[in-house]
């Protein structure tokens, strides 16, 4: 009787193919995001019909999709063939909170999954899927295609958009008369740590491409007083001569000889005195995990760090070593309220 599964518990054979069919979900969210569905029901409940009309889309087939979304928990059908957004389906829509649109455009559509496609040549190579798929690295992608880049913008904000407030709450960044937000796109990070903190005054750098939209962000928030831009490449050069230099999900996108060039570039930059503080994900030592708890969903992140950009996830002794040979060495690691953590370091 040993072996038999607990009460409730599904068969171990079920429990795979139910996890299988889950991209099912995803391409279904995909395609309602494509259809901009969330908006077109955010005035009230429609008729399938009447929408596949408005779509171009064939009437039985359109209100069988409805009916699954249904089921996922998107939409009601609150009568025959017609239906209304549930509160979850309402975070679909583009404009709501915390970017589920733009994130699902990019997780379920073309960049991840075709990149996914590819992990058997990544698992032989350590090359990414994504290079074997589009022929290219995903940041030259992406800067040959500004509205896909401003997807994954979005998707960044969506992923991550929890991060910097419990970030800018859990380190005290008062300490610090200058930071240096390396790699930090439009300064969303900088601007909740500044708004927090009175003293420091902040440094936005990065391409000047990706820093295009910064100067209207960081004016919204009333810190344009306080933030300068600085375009570059962090890897020739950082600006230099600051007390900290902040790097947010930036030394998981790149292998480890592209993560010690970025790094020997800030140790040549900070003061003597200085804090080098990467806000990442910081996996559990050790392999084993439940599955859907945080450290299996971590560890899935990983995974998507090798197919699509070439980076990884680390464990803190893992990044120990990485700052070692960057001339660093690493002396705390400062969780949050969110999924990653601060790993502190200073110069040796």
């Amino acid at each position: 009787m040993g072996n038999q599964p607990q009460s409730g518990a599904l068969p171990p054979h079920v429990q795979l193919i139910q996890t299988c069919l889950a991209y099912i979900e995803s391409k279904l969210l995909l395609a309602a995001a494509q259809l901009e569905l969330a908006d077109r029901l955010a005035g009230g409940a429609r008729n399938a019909e009447e929408l596949a009309q408005e779509l171009k889309l064939h009437a039985r087939s359109l209100y069988r999709f409805m009916r699954a979304l249904a089921g996922m928990g998107i939409v009601t059908e609150v009568s025959k063939h017609t239906f209304e957004l549930t509160p979850l389906g309402k975070a679909l829509k583009r404009d709501a909170p915390g970017s589920a649109y733009g994130t699902i455009l990019t997780l379920a559509g073309p960049i991840l999954s075709r990149s996914y496609d590819h992990i058997l040549h990544s698992l032989k190579t350590g090359e990414t899927g994504f290079e074997q798929a589009f022929g290219k690295p995903l940041f030259d992608y992406l800067a040959e295609h500004p509205e896909e880049a401003s997807i994954f913008s979005e998707t960044m904000v969506g992923v991550h958009g929890r991060e910097p407030p419990a970030v800018a709450a859990a380190y005290d960044f008062s300490r610090f008369t200058s930071i240096v937000d390396v790699g930090g796109a439009t300064g969303n990070m900088l601007v909740h740590i500044l708004s927090r903190y009175a003293r420091p005054r902040g440094i936005l750098f990065d391409l000047s491409h990706v820093v295009a939209e910064a100067p209207t962000f960081i004016a919204n928030h009333g810190l344009q007083d306080r933030i300068s831009i600085e375009s570059g490449s962090f890897f020739e050069s950082v600006p230099k001569r600051h007390d900290a230099y902040l790097l947010s999900h930036i030394i998981h996108d790149w292998d480890e000889d592209e993560c010690l060039t970025i790094l020997g570039n800030c140790r040549c930059a900070v003061n003597d005195d200085g804090k080098l503080l990467l806000v990442e994900i910081v996996l559990p030592e050790g392999g084993t995990a439940q599955h859907g708890d945080v450290s299996m969903l971590v560890k899935i992140a990983d995974m998507s760090m090798l197919v699509a950009p070439g980076g990884q996830e680390r464990t803190a002794s893992e990044y120990a070593e990485l700052l070692e040979k960057a001339d660093f060495r690493l002396t705390n690691v400062v969780p949050t309220n969110s999924d990653v953590s601060v790993v502190e370091a200073v110069p040796v």
